[in-house]
């Protein structure tokens, strides 16, 4: 459909919890959410990100690897999540360029609805879980520097205002 522009972090909306997604979302969503993931070179896109308060999100994360398994997620909920804390670096596509450690369950098991109203269930692991528990932070008004000690979120945060990068 057409490539959004992604918000960059410290826009207000990218802090406030998203509604529910109803029984109608905005015509074109879904394909605008992956067309604007692709042409940003991400692996996962929320829906806030382009300024929609919806719970929904895009993402795939083998297409950089050549086997694409795009995937939407409409009020996507985790039902359960594996104890085990794994910490890894992430980016942001809303705060570019800046890699933070972040630390994650190592797998989930989620429920949502799929842009044809079905409903999965579904275990992930690995990079496909973080990727998950990283979009359903952005439903959730949480960017990735919300999850650092304060120290390093005063220095990430002020290295990427500091090059102008809001």
């Amino acid at each position: 459909m057409s490539v959004c522009p992604v918000l960059r972090w410290p826009d207000p909306r990218l802090s406030q919890p998203c509604a529910p997604a109803g029984d109608e979302l905005p015509e074109g969503l879904v394909a605008d959410l992956f067309d604007t993931m692709y042409a940003a070179q991400g692996r996962g896109l929320a829906a806030p990100q382009i300024g929609v308060m919806k719970r929904v999100f895009v993402m795939d994360c083998g297409w950089k690897d050549g086997e694409p398994a795009p995937l939407a997620m409409i009020n996507p909920v985790v039902i359960a999540a594996e104890r085990v804390p794994v910490t890894g670096e992430e980016g942001c596509l809303s705060i570019p360029g800046v890699p933070v450690p972040v630390t994650r369950h190592k797998a989930v098991t989620v429920q949502w609805t799929a842009p044809d109203g079905d409903i999965h269930m579904a275990d992930f692991d690995g990079f496909e879980a973080r990727c998950i528990q990283h979009e359903i932070d952005h439903l959730d008004g949480v960017v990735i520097f919300d999850r650092i000690d304060a120290a390093l979120r005063a220095r990430l945060e002020g290295a990427y205002l500091a090059r102008g990068a809001a």
